[in-house]
């Protein structure tokens, strides 16, 4: 692969500071990689063939830098290199000493033309890389494992690779899933679900870890497939310096994810907001197990506390009552909604306070029952 960093050099602090991370991002994936610099792709290309480490950015010591290179390093054609070898040449100095018009009767044009992009004398436009849309990635163990949470090591470079993909679309993901493949094409699917779009390799690893804990295998494992689901764009935004409420929020958005792979999905539930006017029917239970966070509340005054069914209040002169007269501190709210599913609501509510100082959340049915009812508590 061939890399143009011309341009990145100041963004990353520079060429050792660049390469440094490179080697380490490397490492992380477990990628075996031989790096070199050079002021030509091709030239680049050669460097890196030959040994690890070769750095060589100025255009004035290209030359000297390729007449060390064996020949091998340019992996010629059988034909082409079995020529050469006839000719006795060993290592790109003897070749570049020769004269070039009687290297291009001898050994082609093509080789020729190679020589000079690979020194600089000749253009050598590169293809763009076209990033790939979807992520799907496979590895293979080194021999077959039948413990579960050993998977999480050899796993670390798939996520290493899925958040490296997931930063240069600047995107998130609600959900993955890794596959196990076992003997004769059968495979565990290992599912994972976040209450949050995640993008950070530990709140990955954290709920895999748990995942992978409580796995039992039902046979030894040869490989691992990652697979990524819909990817959502991340919105930029501001580091916190200090712990905010966003930290608060992520944190308990990664409790939640481990607790679920723990456990189960269907062991740890919230509540989600929905589009209903009428309040036994604004919040629901989000389907498959996810845990969804609220996005917004209305200002208007809403008890957290909701009866399973209103109950009936006493009235007496059209004025409510519950151990005595309610004092109503605001209101009135009209609530119609529900005529599309038959559950039709007419209502009035209001704010009271009770003769105990307790605050309730009334309404008077505006329908042709009548009646006031409570319907919830304020804490």
């Amino acid at each position: 692969m061939r890399l143009d960093i011309g341009a990145s050099l100041r963004l990353f602090g520079g060429l050792e500071a660049l390469l440094g991370q490179l080697r380490a991002e490397l490492a992380a994936m477990q990628v075996a990689a031989q790096l070199a610099v050079a002021p030509t792709p091709l030239a680049a290309l050669w460097l890196a063939r030959a040994g690890d480490g070769v750095v060589c950015p100025d255009p004035a010591a290209l030359r000297a830098a390729l007449q060390a290179l064996p020949l091998s390093a340019l992996r010629l054609a059988p034909p082409l290199a079995r020529r050469v070898e006839g000719f006795g040449l060993r290592r790109l100095d003897a070749v570049l000493a020769l004269p070039r018009a009687s290297l291009g009767r001898r050994l082609g044009k093509a080789f020729v033309l190679d020589l000079a992009r690979a020194l600089g004398e000749l253009p050598d436009p590169q293809p763009c890389f076209v990033f790939p849309e979807g992520f799907a990635q496979e590895v293979e163990l080194p021999a077959p494992v039948e413990s579960a949470p050993v998977l999480l090591f050899a796993a670390r470079r798939l996520i290493a690779a899925l958040t490296g993909w997931l930063a240069v679309r600047n995107g998130a993901l609600r959900g993955i899933e890794l596959r196990l493949v076992h003997a004769q094409d059968g495979c565990t699917l290992v599912p994972l679900a976040f209450s949050r779009p995640v993008h950070a390799v530990s709140r990955i690893e954290r709920v895999l870890k748990e995942r992978l804990g409580t796995l039992c295998l039902p046979a030894p494992v040869l490989s691992l497939r990652l697979c990524a689901g819909a990817i959502e764009s991340r919105p930029g935004g501001s580091e916190l310096l200090f712990e905010g409420p966003g930290q608060g929020q992520e944190a308990l958005a990664e409790l939640l994810d481990r607790l679920a792979a723990r456990m189960g999905a269907d062991m740890v539930r919230g509540l989600a907001c929905h589009a209903d006017h009428r309040p036994e029917q604004a919040s629901c239970m989000p389907a498959q197990g996810l845990i969804a966070m609220p996005s917004k509340i209305d200002n208007l005054p809403r008890p957290l506390w909701l009866l399973e069914s209103p109950e009936a209040l006493r009235e007496v002169g059209g004025r409510p009552r519950r151990g005595g007269e309610l004092r109503l501190l605001a209101g009135p709210e009209r609530i119609e909604s529900g005529w599309w599913d038959g559950a039709d609501a007419r209502r009035d509510y209001f704010v009271a306070i009770d003769a105990r100082g307790a605050w309730l959340w009334i309404f008077r049915d505006s329908s042709g029952s009548g009646g006031w009812f409570l319907h919830g508590l304020f804490s």
